[in-house]
């Protein structure tokens, strides 16, 4: 709040008392300052809310806001994240994306795109296993495998078991190597910076 606002709110007698020099005067300037900081974010206060364009320390708190601080999880409070920055900017951007599609092949999928960066994970369910679903891990995310199975066990339903495995290294000599992403993917949509598949619609194969 600026002295001159601060000093209307004053009875009149104190109003005529704070004339420059005098110590009420110099009081009106100090609360000026003090007010300062305080106003300086308030006039920012939504930034602090939008994925791309809150401080980098406030980042892992939003993920709390959008059940995805499993992703962080981390014994020490300074620890640094387990991913850079920008991929859980991507996971609390499609942060009710990813809760409507919670203990689905789809929302478990898409949370492990944007959490590895990597594309190309599978989710097989075998037909002597009920209620059983295997992770086919890409081998450009074998690296992360804390970081996927803390999500695995978050975005799975309750009732089922998991298993996770690493997906062979393609071979170079084939020519023509199957392409995952062409699986179960109707398009290509973006929301926020990170491009996400759109699941197949339900009277499709």
């Amino acid at each position: 709040m600026r002295r001159a606002a601060i000093e209307r709110l004053l009875p009149a007698a104190y109003q005529r008392a704070a004339g420059p020099g005098s110590v009420l005067g110099a009081l009106l300037d100090v609360m000026e300052a003090l007010h300062a900081p305080d106003e300086a974010v308030l006039a920012d206060v939504d930034s602090l809310f939008a994925p791309y364009r809150t401080p980098d320390g406030f980042v892992a708190y939003l993920t709390r806001w959008v059940a995805m601080d499993h992703v962080v999880a981390a014994p020490r409070a300074d620890t640094p994240p387990p991913l850079p920055l920008g991929r859980l900017r991507d996971l609390v951007a499609h942060g009710a994306l990813l809760a409507r599609w919670r203990g689905t092949p789809y929302g478990m999928r898409t949370a492990l795109e944007l959490a590895t960066g990597v594309t190309g994970f599978g989710l097989d369910e075998p037909a002597d296993r009920p209620f059983h679903v295997v992770v086919r891990v890409p081998p450009a995310a074998a690296g992360q495998l804390a970081v996927i199975t803390r999500i695995v066990e978050a975005e799975k339903p309750a009732a089922v078991t998991v298993e996770i495995v690493t997906d062979p290294a393609p071979d170079p000599a084939d020519p023509h190597p199957a392409d995952p992403d062409a699986v179960g993917v109707a398009g290509v949509r973006a929301v926020g910076r990170a491009h996400v598949s759109s699941p197949v619609p339900p009277d499709q194969p």
